[in-house]
């Protein structure tokens, strides 16, 4: 089998694997809602719409330019790359340390939403930011 025209083919396939992901993340959350016999509240969207934007910041920087030949005309900006991403994945643990929060709660307590919300919310965190690693890794401004 011949693996060297993966990365064109990972190029081309790789943005529908990635939005199909981030749908059937949303997919899940959506279903766990419109499902639930108790009202969710909005501080449960919050992991999900979190992990959302963390995935949009870390697709803002481009693989290429976090080497060590990179190249600015504006002195030492590899450092701020970095921090970027740093803070975009500080965001996205953040994102899903709170979705397990929920679900831990969830599972605790017979008053709010069912355990579901919990584990759908886990889910939609996960497959959102496994979305936006597969987009980061499959994208390229060539």
């Amino acid at each position: 089998m011949d693996h060297s025209n993966f990365p064109a083919v990972w190029a081309a396939v790789g943005p529908g694997v990635s939005g199909a992901v981030f749908g059937a993340a949303w997919w899940f959350w959506v279903d766990a809602v419109v499902c639930s016999a108790a009202a969710v509240p909005f501080l449960h969207y919050l992991p999900g719409l979190f992990a959302s934007f963390a995935a949009l910041m870390f697709n803002c920087v481009k693989r290429e330019d976090i080497n060590d030949n990179y190249y600015s005309p504006y002195d030492d900006s590899e450092w701020r790359l970095k921090l970027w991403l740093f803070i975009s994945y500080v965001v996205s643990f953040v994102s899903l340390a709170a979705a397990v929060g929920f679900l831990v709660q969830d599972a605790l307590t017979n008053a709010g939403p069912s355990t579901w919300t919990g584990i759908a919310g886990v889910l939609q965190t996960v497959f959102v930011l496994i979305s936006g690693l597969i987009y980061w890794t499959c994208h390229s401004e060539d």
